[in-house]
């Protein structure tokens, strides 16, 4: 089913129409219309998780604990409302004695105006109709329009249903959340005039076709995406040496997880040439689960995916096999060595969605270092190293490559906080915010300076008698309620 350009219109034209009362709301009002969402939710997740296991597959126990974070976050982001440090509310008092003269300046953050949202495959609740896209940019104070996933459409339908009448029982404006469905109108959505930003999770193809389309348009405006990541993980010869069984058991837990279909999975692994990681790895692959993957697309695509992994020289298998049965996806590991990662990056570190990794051994940290310059921008970076490891290179590089760094554990899971960081550099995501966590709303927001403004005509929050209860930084000394 796709939504025609007549009721794509209708639907964005809802949301404009209710974008000044998103963006005048009281903190109040807004964190009372995202907890709304939330209670609806959860008094519908039995429904909606039968709905989801029926499309998705993905199982009860995986899909009640996805809604726990989907409800979590609009919570989260209501206590950001309240909070008020994300306005950056800035004042300049007037100074008739500096030169030049300086007036008065009011500085805050306020919403975009409506925002397109595209859901992911792999995460059917916490990225989808009521994710952490969502629930930051109505937090911001913008209306949403989000485009559903083919792969779950019935849960798109239902759950867009369920918070769209919650937010208006609450008291949030009609036209506060939309769903479209087709790539027909998610193109038409982004380009769209009354649209102002985009969030998206999704493939690079896919997301590089609508970044253009955002950019290339009349009035371009920005586009958050989440795109392609193969999350490199460095083991140094003294960690294998001390705890490669920990490593190799956390390495296959971590790739095999939700069959291999998280952005956070570990792609590829620079492991010591000759330390045995490899056979400790091979020993726990046959124990590993399988299963089927999301989509059609996606389970098409696997196959494809290690075969052209399989068919550079530098290749062989360590575990599993990719010839891969019908339906269903298996655990795979391969094995290709730093000289070839570096020499063909476009090739063998492209990332493959689905229960694969590729281990790179490398034999010396030259080498090392080499093939980490080739790694392209990722969600995470993951060191296992030991105390007396001289990583300071090795940690450089990382940082550069990746917007989070791990020293512990392995980068499948995404704790939804206030410091969290999930994006990355290019092919990662399109812009240096998170799309995970408080700082998310930053990406829907825009900022206003009022100069020598009347208080009656001021925003609410930038008025003095607000200030008591709001930080804020005046004539730069930062104060806190």
């Amino acid at each position: 089913m796709s939504t025609s350009i007549t009721d794509l219109d209708r639907l964005v034209s809802a949301a404009a129409e209710a974008a000044p009362v998103w963006r005048a709301s009281s903190a109040d009002d807004r964190a009372r219309w995202l907890r709304a969402a939330a209670d609806a939710l959860d008094a519908h997740a039995d429904e909606l998780v039968a709905i989801a296991d029926e499309e998705t597959r993905l199982g009860e126990t995986r899909l009640r604990g996805e809604v726990g974070r989907t409800t979590g976050q609009l919570r989260l982001f209501a206590s950001v409302v309240e909070e008020g440090s994300y306005l950056e509310i800035t004042i300049d008092d007037a100074d008739g004695a500096a030169t030049p003269p300086r007036p008065e300046l009011r500085r805050m953050l306020t919403g975009v105006g409506p925002v397109a949202v595209f859901s992911a495959s792999n995460f059917p609740f916490a990225f989808s109709v009521a994710g952490g896209d969502t629930a930051s940019a109505l937090a911001a104070g913008n209306p949403v329009v989000v485009k559903a996933h083919s792969g779950h459409p019935r849960l798109s339908e239902r759950t867009a249903e369920i918070v769209a009448a919650a937010l208006e029982a609450a008291g949030a404006p009609a036209g506060s959340l939309g769903l479209v469905e087709g790539r027909e109108a998610g193109n038409a959505l982004v380009q769209h005039p009354s649209i102002q930003a985009a969030g998206f999770t999704g493939s690079l193809g896919g997301g590089r076709a609508l970044f253009d389309l955002a950019t290339g348009r009349e009035d371009p405006i920005p586009f958050y995406g989440e795109l392609g990541s193969v999350n490199p993980v460095v083991l140094t010869p003294a960690a294998v040496a001390r705890r490669g069984e920990a490593l190799a058991q956390g390495l296959v837990a971590s790739l095999t997880l939700g069959v291999g279909q998280f952005c956070t999975k570990p792609g590829v692994v620079f492991v010591p040439a000759g330390s045995g990681f490899d056979e400790l790895v091979a020993r726990l692959v046959p124990g590993a689960s399988g299963g089927p993957l999301l989509t059609d697309r996606i389970t098409a695509a696997f196959p494809s995916g290690l075969a052209h992994l399989e068919a550079d020289p530098s290749v062989s298998v360590v575990a599993g096999s990719a010839e891969q049965a019908e339906g269903t996806a298996q655990p795979v590991v391969l094995r290709t060595d730093a000289a070839a990662v570096a020499d063909r990056p476009e090739t063998l570190l492209e990332e493959c969605f689905g229960p694969v990794t590729l281990l790179v051994e490398y034999a010396d940290d030259a080498a090392l270092q080499r093939a980490l310059e080739a790694v392209p921008g990722s969600l995470t970076a993951t060191l296992h190293a030991e105390d007396d490891d001289a990583v300071d290179d090795v940690l450089e590089v990382l940082q550069r490559k990746a917007g989070r760094v791990l020293f512990a554990g392995w980068p499948t899971g995404v704790a939804v906080t206030w410091s969290q960081q999930h994006g990355g550099p290019w092919p990662a995501t399109t812009s240096l915010h998170t799309s995970v966590g408080a700082t998310a709303i930053r990406r829907f927001l825009r900022p206003i300076v009022f100069q020598d403004a009347p208080q009656r005509l001021l925003p609410p929050v930038l008025r003095d008698d607000a200030f008591p209860s709001l930080p804020h930084r005046r004539n730069g000394i930062l104060t806190l309620p």
